[in-house]
């Protein structure tokens, strides 16, 4: 699928302040792809449709999740549906055959350990693109202009926080993250 359609889709796809958000991380992601050596195609594209299921039906999403295996995600927040069970749209409702980009779209929400950098690229975009405004968005983005692993640590660090706050259960996947991506930036390991 080129860029151009999957644009079409989501501009028809999203209300119109999410298709705003997407636009943005489409263009921080291929920033952030060209920094770091990863295809910006792949970057685009992945960004284009990491938020496709955004809006589904909750139940629908929640069926698809016990047919993927995924009935642990059940036990969270509704929010943390979205990029697993966009990732499995893309491909069966658009035939998005690519690994990688059905990877960085399952992984933009929670994160996953060992992130290839498309992953680690799509989940800091999503994070920092140009309509973000909150407290300590600016930080990440001058972390992520100098060090792609180090923004994903905090970003992590902003989301625990964040979660932390308001007082909600947090999915374990999102600690394994930070805990993967702090062990091997102290161990001086290139992720």
């Amino acid at each position: 699928m080129r860029l151009e359609e999957a644009k079409q889709i989501i501009e028809q796809t999203l209300p119109e302040k999410r298709y705003i958000h997407t636009l943005g991380v489409v263009e921080t992601a291929i920033q952030l792809a060209q920094q770091n050596g990863v295809s910006k195609e792949q970057a685009a594209l992945a960004a284009m449709l990491h938020d496709y299921a955004k809006y589904r039906n909750v139940s629908y999403m929640r069926t698809i999740a016990v047919e993927l295996g995924l009935d642990d995600l059940l036990m969270y927040d509704d929010e943390l549906l979205h990029a697993p069970i966009g990732a499995e749209l893309v491909k069966r409702e658009l035939g998005i055959e690519d690994a990688s980009i059905y990877q960085a779209i399952a992984n933009h929400t929670t994160g996953a350990p060992n992130m290839p950098l498309l992953d680690q690229v799509i989940f800091v975009a999503d994070a920092i693109e140009p309509n973000r405004n909150y407290p300590g968005v600016e930080q990440l983005r001058q972390i992520a202009q100098k060090d792609l692993t180090q923004a994903v640590i905090a970003t992590l660090v902003q989301t625990i926080e964040f979660l932390c706050k308001k007082q909600t259960v947090i999915f374990p996947l999102t600690i394994e993250t930070y805990n993967a991506f702090v062990a091997e930036k102290r161990k001086g390991t290139v992720l």
